[in-house]
């Protein structure tokens, strides 16, 4: 209830009622999986009554480098530390780009939203510009709709082709309507080729466009609307 409210994750909302900061109508609750209606009880944290947080929807132009998580084991800078001085309330990650991955990173406390989006079922497609150490020619293009089978799971792309090419590397954009872990590096590297630059540059009709790197900006209502799988 207090993730879907917007006040934060669901393990900080754990960890929040493991550590006794959680009351129910007065009386504090320490088991997470305690029955609660958004509708009934009052519910406080420290001491505070708890409202609906309004819904902020942001993109965020993830540099390289920077991990998406709310804590690193290992003390590298996160999103949350890029987004420290913004001033904005909880926000949970909407999918995920890995470290060495950048461009296009949706943030919100609509965990509604939120789940739609990354809802495999929805299929929705994001597009990415992938620059790879070698020149891709038309049957590795065509091997990437076919997919390959890694570690049991059947990688493929819906849509693959060449941007450019140099001497030495090239450009792909490449279109999933699914997302595995690291998908398109271990699909291309199942191939051959070794990723040097992954971007993000949209995700269904959300563009990154001119949004520079590291920085963020909120959604329109046009735009949230517009990625609401949700809708009929």
């Amino acid at each position: 209830m207090l993730s879907k409210l917007g006040m934060c994750s669901r393990s900080q909302a754990e960890q929040w009622i493991r550590a006794g900061r959680v009351s129910l109508d007065g009386r504090v609750v320490h088991d997470p999986q305690h029955p609660t209606s958004i509708e009934g009880g009052q519910v406080a944290v420290d001491g505070k009554p708890v409202h609906q947080a309004g819904h902020v929807h942001i993109a965020f132009n993830k540099p390289r480098g920077i991990v998406v998580s709310a804590a690193d084991e290992h003390g590298r800078a996160t999103v949350y530390t890029a987004l420290a001085a913004a001033g904005l309330p909880w926000l949970g990650p909407v999918g995920r780009l890995d470290k060495a991955s950048e461009g296009l990173l949706l943030l919100s406390n609509d965990t509604r939203w939120a789940a739609g989006i990354t809802d495999p079922a929805t299929h929705l497609e994001k597009t990415y510009h992938v620059q790879v150490a070698g020149l891709p020619d038309a049957a590795v293009l065509e091997a990437m709709l076919a997919g390959v089978e890694d570690a049991g799971e059947l990688l493929r792309a819906r849509r693959a082709t060449l941007l450019r090419a140099g001497a030495k590397n090239a450009w792909l954009e490449v279109v999933l309507d699914e997302g595995r872990n690291r998908h398109i590096r271990r699909l291309l590297a199942a191939l051959g080729f070794d990723v040097l630059r992954l971007v993000r540059v949209a995700i269904g009709p959300l563009a990154l466009g001119e949004l520079a790197k590291g920085q963020w900006r909120r959604l329109s209502t046009d735009e949230v609307e517009a990625l609401d799988t949700h809708k009929a």
